[in-house]
């Protein structure tokens, strides 16, 4: 039997002339003109271009139609791994304790709560009968409101983002008001109940203005809006309930707005107006703010406090200062602590803070871990929760005394088809950079995986938005793991896994450092042994598909196999288009190639599909989602045809698009992992050399 026959896309040239530049583009076809429709309705999507998607769709399928069986297996072990009647820890807030848990075999979990202590469960939304019948459906946010007396909730039922918020009163089951459309996944409820604040999308899908409705239905009420189409939004309200906030802010400078919880219907009012390149966040801790900066040159941050009715810079008072190498990262106010999260090479701990001034330190001795503060709703309290992972070891939810630092277990996560963490080793290890930078990889393997080059590597890396890639703990790599391969995460500069120098490092005019410090450390894994050069898999998504395309065109010898998933891949011709919602926003991280010729050089000299040329490139696969407004589906596509265009060896291109979800893929739990199956079994065929045999059969 004939191995499949790659689709060939039609080229149809497109000039631009930029900047005095110009560039031709064959695939541009492929950017259904109609987007923005097409991503609130996909069936507007163009014959043509769907056509084409199909077409790739089904040569994939055939092509991999081996590995199905692989790809069932890998599906049922990381399905095993999960508790299908799992249930978050009871959250306490007031008479009630709030949680989620699933029924078994559900997709989606059902939101509930229950007298404090313990006492008959009361049903809030019940996400997996929402969902029933639907393709596609994620709850963004869902929240009740301080008085207890109401829910709400915002679902996207296409994968693009837009979401419909409705509320729910509690009493009596029924919604309280017509449903809030054309949404971002956010809002919040004032804190005297009464209203709801939330965030609109304009037709390019971005979040431009904020309203306020009453919560139980009304007019809505422009309270902000946004002019700079470059900035994100978002709402909350302060741990002490005394105000609503109001987050305007993109990858380098930030501004909040203040409105008195008091006077929910004020006007909202600037606490520092924004400067470029100041960063800042804010919470009320009863008396003072506390105000979490990089300002003043703090780029690793710090925290100030101001007693000021306006928290304005000239008001801000320096507390705990700024020490280069410890990245604070965030903060959480209760009524007599401060607990602040900081990251010290590439590791996570806690400092509690007390009002008196007295500090103590959270912390655990593995070689690799991840701490994380998780979600509580009461300020006065001394109870705080955190959580705690490792590569090895399954999360952890611990209640902390902030007072007593008593440690209580509330629930470890559990694998039913079973875990011994003693069988796998994590490791950190340092790569060294091509200017002589330190770069952290975290390994987890079995012990008994031998150090000789002989077990494949499955190489992970992001490096983007300051996004740190955290050692956790993930029921899915250990099916690569338990097959004998080794599960490598590069922490690249882009991220702030050392901090946020870390991330400024790898942005802008020093993105190239990201690509080339994945290069360095794939070739310290086979400096060291762990590796062989043609045996590693390369694995990244969105910014991270970016980071696969790059690599992909400077070392392809490296790779047995590169899966790029919903990769941003056209930068040029994306950061040049200032309809697409993400455009703007994300100058400050890549630069702006309209305006700034240097800049367009850059992007032009790394931009993955206009750096493809003659070259033998590896087996790659990318994905992508039809509805994604982050990383169109024309990006992949257009990548994976001029890829196969250029490819000069005789490994295969291969794209799945997602027909019925955006950019995180599938909305079920247990849908997405059969996604991340056929990603990993991919990669195992890749390396296995299983394309080979497909062609000496078709010989």
């Amino acid at each position: 039997m004939s191995p499949p026959i790659p689709p060939r896309a039609p080229k149809i040239p497109k000039r631009t002339e930029q900047l005095g530049r110009a560039r031709v583009d064959d695939y541009a076809w492929m950017k259904d003109d109609n987007w923005q429709q097409v991503l609130r309705d996909p069936k507007a999507l163009k014959a043509e271009v769907r056509e084409h998607l199909g077409a790739e769709n089904a040569y994939t399928k055939a092509l991999l139609a081996g590995t199905e069986p692989l790809q069932a297996k890998l599906f049922e072990e990381m399905k095993g791994r999960i508790k299908e009647d799992d249930a978050s820890v009871p959250t306490p807030d007031g008479p009630f304790e709030y949680y989620a848990r699933y029924e078994l075999g559900a997709q989606h979990p059902r939101h509930v709560r229950r007298p404090r202590g313990s006492g008959p469960e009361e049903l809030l939304l019940d996400e997996a009968a929402l969902a029933k019948g639907k393709a596609y459906f994620h709850v963004g946010a869902a929240s009740h409101s301080p008085d207890h007396a109401l829910y709400a909730w915002a679902a996207d039922e296409q994968g693009s983002e837009y979401y419909s918020i409705r509320v729910k009163d509690l009493a009596t089951g029924e919604e309280a008001a017509a449903p809030i459309e054309s949404a971002y996944g956010d809002f919040a409820f004032s804190p005297d109940s009464q209203w709801i604040f939330w965030i609109w999308r304009d037709e390019n899908a971005r979040p431009a203005k904020v309203f306020r409705r009453p919560s139980r239905g009304g007019e809505d009420v422009l309270v902000y809006e946004e002019l700079d189409d470059g900035m994100f939004l978002g709402v909350g309200t302060a741990s002490d309930d005394s105000h609503v906030l109001i987050h305007v802010g993109n990858q380098e400078t930030t501004e909040l707005w203040l409105i008195p919880a008091a006077d929910p219907t004020a006007q909202p009012v600037v606490a520092e107006p924004r400067r470029v390149g100041v960063k800042y966040e804010l919470d009320h801790w009863t008396d003072r703010w506390v105000i979490r900066t990089n300002d003043d040159g703090a780029v690793d941050f710090k925290l100030a406090v101001s007693e000021a009715a306006v928290p304005a810079k000239a008001t801000w008072r320096d507390w705990v200062m700024h020490r280069p190498g410890h990245y604070l990262t965030g903060f959480a106010a209760y009524a007599d602590f401060i607990v602040r999260a900081e990251r010290v090479e590439a590791l996570d701990r806690l400092v509690v803070t007390a009002r008196d001034g007295e500090e103590h330190i959270v912390a655990f001795p593995e070689e690799a871990y991840a701490l994380s503060l998780d979600h509580t709703y009461e300020y006065v309290t001394t109870l705080a929760r955190f959580v705690y992972q490792s590569p090895t070891t399954p999360r952890q939810w611990f209640d902390y005394d902030l007072a007593t630092r008593e440690r209580t277990l509330r629930k470890t996560q559990e694998i039913p088809s079973g875990h011994d963490p003693a069988r796998y080793v994590a490791r950190r290890i340092q790569a060294t950079a091509q200017d002589g930078e330190r770069v952290p990889i975290t390994l987890l393997m079995l012990k008994d995986t031998p150090r000789d080059g002989s077990a494949p590597v499955m190489l992970y890396g992001y490096g983007a938005y300051g996004m740190a890639m955290e050692p956790s703990f993930s029921i899915r790599n250990l099916s690569l793991v338990d097959r004998g391969w080794i599960w490598a995460v590069a922490h690249i500069r882009g991220g702030s896994d050392k901090g946020w120098g870390w991330f400024l490092d790898g942005r802008k005019e020093k993105k190239p450092n990201s690509f080339t410090d994945f290069i360095a450390c794939a070739e310290h894994l086979i400096r060291e042994g762990y590796a062989t050069k043609g045996r590693i898999a390369a694995y990244g998504g969105s910014a991270g598909g970016m980071l696969m395309g790059a690599v992909a065109n400077l070392r392809p010898d490296l790779w047995g196999a590169i899966i790029a998933a919903v990769p941003f891949v056209d930068v040029l011709n994306t950061m040049s288009d200032t309809t697409l919602p993400l455009t703007p926003p994300e100058w400050p991280e890549w630069g702006n190639p309209i305006e700034d010729a240097a800049a367009y050089d850059l992007i032009a000299s790394y931009s993955p599909y206009d750096q493809v040329s003659a070259r033998a490139y590896p087996p790659v696969l990318a994905t992508g989602g039809l509805s994604d407004p982050r990383v169109t589906y024309w990006e992949p596509a257009k990548w994976v045809a001029k890829l196969r265009e250029f490819q000069s060896g005789e490994a295969p291109i291969l794209l799945k698009i997602n027909m019925e979800a955006g950019h995180g893929g599938a909305s079920g739990r247990f849908d997405f992992l059969k996604e991340i199956a056929l990603d990993y079994a991919f990669a195992v065929w890749a390396m296995e050399g299983g394309w080979r045999d497909d062609r000496k059969a078709g010989d």
